[in-house]
């Protein structure tokens, strides 16, 4: 009776019965929520194995192609001597072997104009070699001089020293007979003496007193003459002695005279040695500069630029007129690193690379993956920091090159930008993680001596 009094309240219970038939029908059975659980457990699980995995710590850098030996690096060709450039015999880019020549330049300094200036300097020099003849002749004729004088020095010193001697011996024979004389003088006295005293006592007569008193006087004169001679024997030793210091004197002023000849013969001779070596000198210098009108390449090599240009212009001493390249240079990578890294890099330390202009996948963690990277190998480290405080690697190409790498690129230019990772020890990757939130630095762990390790210690030694 309800039904029929209110029929809009059936159609109503209608519809809410469908409408719950319809959302029982999307609503998910229970089965669908375990699925759920395990995806998510599933990826948990991928997550801590993730974790887990090795991850291969690297130091990055970034810098720039170099040359590993300084002779391999671009240089500037300079000429030695100013001039006027003449002709240029190359281009930009162009080849060139060692000794080719790269720019022809003339004579700008005045000292130099004369064409025949060589030839002048030769005759000079002849002339300084003659009068370097004349010389050592003179001083040959010195010496000889000398010599003679030495000789004939001898000889008069020997003549005048005999005379000294005869003269000197004619002094003592005749004090010897100027003694025997006075003794004869002094007994001739004492007789007349004791005569006179027999005459007074009538011994003797007046002859024989008159007789004695006469050769008292001849014995008186003898004396007298006896003690002339003496002193003209004396005199002529003093005359002799004289005729000898003036021999020694006589020599003694020639020779000195002779030896300072001798002594301007060999300062003359001495100053035109010094000008034929200035001389010599001279022209030497003259065939090298000569030889330096043309500007040559060092080495072997390609021409990259030229600092100047045209016919005509003056180029100053030591000024540089183009860059060189080196041909077949030995390749290196100049990267910078962090001051903090340095301490973990080692001179062996393995280097990833990947240069700029060359296509490559890279992956920090996983370098045995990576795709269009390089092996390298430190060559060398900057014992003091950079501009920008930090500090410059040398990384040379590997060699042998491991088995799955390849040789560095042929067409690698010096200046080309590369991006390098030092390759340090594998650690979780749960701890690089941690590490990199923290910001600290590599670890200083050394890697497990495994079996591999152990061939790879082997190898080093």
């Amino acid at each position: 009776m309800i039904m029929h009094k209110n029929p809009t309240y059936i159609e109503q219970i209608h519809n809410w019965e469908e409408l719950s038939v319809r959302s029982c029908e999307k609503i998910l059975p229970a089965k669908g929520a375990r699925l759920l659980g395990r995806i998510l457990m599933i990826l948990l699980v991928l997550f801590i194995i993730i974790l887990l995995l090795p991850w291969r710590q690297t130091i990055p850098g970034r810098g720039t192609v170099t040359a590993l030996r300084p002779q391999d690096r671009p240089q500037t060709v300079q000429n030695q001597i100013g001039g006027r450039i003449e002709r240029w015999a190359v281009s930009e880019g162009q080849e060139v072997k060692k000794g080719d020549t790269i720019l022809v330049i003339s004579e700008t300094s005045q000292s130099y104009f004369d064409p025949e200036y060589p030839q002048r300097l030769s005759e000079q020099l002849q002339a300084k070699r003659g009068s370097d003849t004349a010389n050592l002749q003179k001083i040959r004729a010195t010496k000889a001089q000398i010599e003679a004088l030495n000789k004939g020095l001898r000889f008069q010193l020997q003549a005048a020293e005999n005379k000294v001697k005869q003269a000197q011996n004619y002094v003592d024979i005749d004090q010897a007979d100027l003694v025997a004389v006075q003794n004869f003088f002094n007994t001739s006295k004492a007789r007349l003496d004791r005569y006179e005293q027999g005459y007074k006592n009538g011994l003797f007569s007046l002859t024989d007193i008159e007789t004695r008193r006469l050769k008292l006087q001849e014995d008186r004169a003898k004396v007298i003459s006896q003690e002339n001679k003496l002193n003209n024997s004396k005199q002529n030793l003093l005359n002799a002695r004289i005729d000898l210091d003036n021999i020694k004197a006589k020599y003694q002023e020639t020779y000195a005279k002779a030896l300072s000849d001798l002594g301007s013969a060999l300062s003359g001779r001495a100053g035109v040695q010094g000008d034929i070596a200035k001389l010599r000198n001279d022209i030497a210098n003259l065939n090298v500069r000569r030889n330096l009108y043309a500007v040559r390449a060092p080495q072997s090599g390609f021409v990259v630029k030229t600092m100047k240009a045209g016919i005509g212009e003056n180029i100053k001493e030591g000024e540089s007129v183009a860059t060189l390249q080196p041909k077949n240079p030995q390749v290196a990578a100049e990267i910078y690193v962090s001051a903090m890294d340095v301490p973990l890099i080692l001179d062996t330390s393995d280097v990833r690379l990947q240069f700029e202009g060359w296509p490559s996948i890279q992956f920090s963690g996983w370098p045995s993956v990576a795709v269009g990277t390089f092996a390298g190998k430190v060559f060398s480290i900057d014992k003091v920091s950079s501009s920008g405080g930090k500090y410059r690697l040398l990384v040379k190409q590997q060699y042998p090159v491991p088995a799955n790498d390849e040789q560095w690129p042929e067409q690698l230019r010096q200046g080309s930008g590369v991006y390098a990772r030092v390759i340090l020890r594998s650690v979780p990757l749960w701890y690089e993680i941690w590490r990199q939130l923290n910001g600290f630095p590599p670890s200083l762990e050394k890697e497990p001596e495994d079996g591999k390790g152990k061939d790879s210690e082997k190898e080093k030694k």
